[in-house]
Parts: C-alpha cells; sequence; structure tokens
C-alpha cells in the first residue's frame, strides 16, 4: 500500500517517518523541500504534490489550515477512488468544504484530525478522531496505527473535527488559566513555581499544565506546538461556538496568543502567551 504524504513539519515529519517505519511506501512532499528532505532515508522525497500523489493508494494531509490544505489536494489531483485521510486542524466550515472537493475528485474522503504535539507524534503516541465512510476504516487503520496509539471512529466525516475543536477549547483553556494562575501568583509576591507544586498529586493535578507551566517558568518556548497555530485553533474555536456558546475560556487564549504573536514569538510554543499574561515583550 502506497502512500503520499502532504506536509512534513513539525507534527507530519514524524508521522510520515513513523508510517513509512511501519512498512509502508510512502512519497513525501512539503512545500519547503528542505523539511522533507531529512525523511530521505525511510521515504522518497517527491518534488510536487501531484509527483506524490501519482499512483499512490492514500493520500494524507498534515498542514497549517484549511487554505493550504485545499491548495496541496488541487494541486496533488489524486486519482479518482484514493483514500483522502485528512489530518489536519481545519475547523468546520474547511472540513465541509474539503469533503466536497473530495466528492467531485471522486475522493473518498475521511476527516481525522489529531491529538497531541510533537513529541507523541515522534512517538507515535497521537490520537486519531477519524470520522467517513465505514468502508473506508480496513485501509486507513494501518496508518493511524502507525502514527498513534488510539483511534476513535466517530460516525460520518466532520465529527472528527467537531470533536477536536472540543477538545481544543479545553486545552486552550487549560494553557491560558495555568499562565494566568502563574502569573498571579508572580504578581502577588509569591513564587509561581508554588502554584504547580500545591496542586502536584491532588484532585487538581493535571499533567498538561506542568509541561506548559514548566516552559512558562523557564522562560524557554521550544515549539511543541506553535504558538501562531494555536491562535489559528482559538479562532477556529471561536467561530464555532458562534453566538450559541459563550466560550470565554477560548477567547481570553486567543487574546494572549495574538498579543503574543503581534510581539513576535509565534514560532515559539503556546506556553509563550504567557509573556502576554504578565505583559513581558
Amino acid at each position: 500500500m502506497s502512500v503520499a504524504f502532504l506536509g512534513t513539519g513539525i507534527m507530519g515529519a514524524p508521522m510520515a517517518a513513523n508510517i513509512a517505519k511501519a512498512g509502508l511506501d510512502v512519497r513525501v512532499w512539503n512545500r519547503t523541500r528542505a523539511k522533507a528532505e531529512p525523511l530521505a532515508d525511510v521515504a522518497t522525497v517527491a518534488d510536487s504534490a501531484a509527483a506524490a500523489a501519482e499512483g499512490a493508494d492514500i493520500l494524507v494531509t498534515m498542514l497549517a489550515d484549511g487554505p493550504a490544505v485545499a491548495s496541496a489536494f488541487e494541486a496533488a489531483s489524486p486519482a479518482s477512488g484514493t483514500l483522502w485521510l485528512q489530518m489536519s486542524t481545519v475547523g468546520l466550515d474547511w472540513s465541509d468544504r474539503l469533503a466536497a472537493a473530495a466528492e467531485k475528485a471522486g475522493v473518498v474522503f475521511v476527516d481525522a484530525p489529531v491529538l497531541g504535539t510533537r513529541t507523541p507524534a515522534e512517538q507515535a503516541q497521537l490520537q486519531v478522531l477519524a470520522s467517513g465512510p465505514e468502508e473506508a476504516r480496513p485501509a486507513a487503520t494501518p496508518v493511524f496505527d502507525a502514527v498513534a496509539v488510539k483511534t476513535q471512529w466517530l460516525g460520518p466525516a466532520g465529527q472528527g473535527s467537531r470533536l477536536k475543536l472540543v477538545v481544543n477549547a479545553w486545552v486552550l483553556a487549560l494553557t491560558n488559566g495555568t499562565a494566568e494562575s502563574l502569573g498571579l501568583a508572580r504578581g502577588l509576591g509569591l513564587d509561581p513555581a508554588l502554584f504547580l507544586e500545591t496542586i502536584k498529586g491532588g484532585g487538581l493535578d493535571v499533567g498538561y499544565a506542568h509541561v506548559k507551566g514548566g516552559a512558562m517558568l523557564s522562560g524557554e518556548y521550544p515549539p511543541a506546538f506553535p504558538a501562531g497555530l494555536a491562535a489559528k485553533d482559538a479562532r477556529l474555536v471561536v467561530e464555532a461556538a458562534g453566538e450559541d456558546v459563550d466560550v470565554a475560556g477560548a477567547k481570553a487564549a486567543l487574546a494572549h496568543l495574538e498579543a503574543t504573536v503581534e510581539a513576535g514569538h509565534g514560532e515559539e510554543d503556546m506556553a509563550a502567551l504567557y509573556r502576554a499574561v504578565i505583559k513581558e515583550r
């Protein structure tokens, strides 16, 4: 089974590598070829999206946003009958648009965003939120098993993107809440580390708070998930909620992430929103 993998960034590169290591024939493409070259030992680096997709049984997209995915899909022009595993986080509107593009092209569409950041991607410990036709499951399973510790099948295409937004709302609120608690401790003259020490091992403990909180306390933000992409995800949550649900936590995270990006820190990890909380530029 051959796989065309489009998008070899922070998440895509380790995902493509793990698919290749699982024994599948993988051809990779990235707009900036230099980001795909490190995969040359395990996969074929294609000069174009079309070259990667030619003759492939499965097309995987792992790109920044809906427009990038749509552009890559159009350029790839996969053959009718190809299985398309769309694993990027694109939100509701773009998920529907991409499904329509797949139907027009005669391509089988599975909406399958993932939960996890750089390290889980490297360790093949992601979670896949898959949604699409039942008949796509047998062919999709080897790809999902190669990158994930868990795959949930959620029904018709689009359900995966919906659940991804739900989880992202929680992640954003948790990251922003951790930043605000650490910032408040600092503002009140306390050692901010006391907050993490206090919740550790108790009913309020959350491992993710220690991961992101540790970065905030160190002031070092190597990108597990860049602030710029986190801001995009926060906008998707706010847009999806519309007027029906007050996602105040996501809105607060978005405001801090946008300030972080505007200050020139968009390539740093999303934990860098702490800079905006404590008004550090």
